[in-house]
């Protein structure tokens, strides 16, 4: 189910997304159909310092390049032009990412001569702007959740297998549910029993996934586990704090993932296909972190690895401090406090 990631194109939803009952979705349909699709992708192309015939040269280079529909000065004053650009391909096309980073990569070619100095804007440019910065900072989130996690286990339960295991299941949970999102949307797979049309994923739903399903996989985690170890501690047996631990915990983890993907099943009732694609990734990755990754893969993996998966080297003992978390010390307190007593 991770696969689909690895062609993950990133983008923000334009009207051709919206169901097409809708207004706006309707005038995006009549214009593509009349003038073409690239009149719904218009870049803005200002030119700085320059007057009226070198605007015009410049609009003329421009609309030689490849992916140009047309390209003309719409107004010219106080050494400021403004060039309408119209690609040859609409708002979620590659080719009109491409485009906008030709102009950008050829301004001094298409200035040459001119003295200005050219910015590319509007709406689809913006967008793409943005997709970008988001998928620049993917890897950054990424890696300080994966950071945090790996303390904060450790910590927790003072072990380097642990926190380890928890993140590569956090990571395999989020992959399969971009991986699902990926499938419905870009490819279009199974897209009409949910409503929503083929197009780029949301650039931020990945960061917005990778925020709240970290919160709701560490909880998953530390209610199975936190059992696990309980046993652990009380009776030495590995394999077999493994399957009590798991039967423990089965039912508070089932009812909190049901709650959660019920919740997320219900926003794709909205019409905004946004909304849709938001639920559906959200709801995949609950069902799979809780049913596949914490309560199969989690107690299996760590029946089969027995008392190694609660090995720690002997310098945790003064770097790390020890929580108590399962509250073994507390409990020998007490039991001292009655019996001197």
């Amino acid at each position: 189910m991770c696969i689909p990631i690895t062609g993950m194109r990133f983008g923000l939803p334009s009207a051709g997304a919206n169901p097409t009952s809708d207004t706006s979705r309707r005038a995006y349909d009549l214009t593509t159909e009349h003038f073409g699709p690239g009149y719904n992708a218009a870049l803005t192309v200002v030119a700085q310092n320059t007057s009226a015939q070198p605007a015009a040269r410049i609009s003329g280079r421009i609309a030689a390049l490849p992916g140009v529909e047309s390209a003309s000065v719409s107004t010219a004053t106080h050494g400021i032009a403004v060039i309408d650009v119209v690609p040859t391909t609409g708002p979620d096309d590659p080719a009109t990412t491409d485009l906008v980073h030709r102009i950008r990569d050829r301004r001094t070619a298409l200035t040459a001569s001119t003295g200005a100095t050219i910015l590319v804007g509007g709406l689809a440019a913006t967008n793409i702007d943005v997709s970008a910065k988001l998928a620049g900072a993917l890897p950054v989130f990424l890696l300080t959740i994966v950071v945090l996690a790996l303390l904060l286990l450790t910590f927790a339960f003072r072990t380097i297998l642990v926190p380890l295991k928890s993140i590569v299941g956090f990571l395999l949970s989020a992959g399969a549910a971009m991986g699902a999102q990926v499938a419905i949307s870009q490819w279009g797979w199974g897209a009409s029993l949910i409503g929503v049309q083929k197009g780029p994923t949301l650039s931020f739903l990945p960061i917005i996934l990778l925020g709240i399903m970290f919160g709701r996989s560490s909880d998953y985690e530390v209610f199975v586990v936190s059992r696990i170890k309980e046993h652990f501690t009380r009776t030495g047996d590995a394999r077999g704090a493994a399957a009590a631990g798991a039967g423990a915990s089965a039912r508070v983890v089932t009812a909190a993932a049901v709650i959660m993907a019920i919740i997320f099943v219900s926003v794709l009732l909205a019409d905004d296909p946004t909304t849709k694609a938001i639920g559906f990734a959200f709801a995949v990755g609950v069902l799979i972190d809780a049913f596949v990754v914490r309560l199969t893969l989690v107690p299996a993996v760590m029946a089969i690895a027995g008392s190694r998966i609660w090995h720690h080297p002997r310098w945790f003992a003064k770097y790390v401090p020890d929580a108590d978390i399962e509250g073994e010390r507390l409990e020998e307190r007490l039991r001292q406090a009655s019996a001197n007593h």
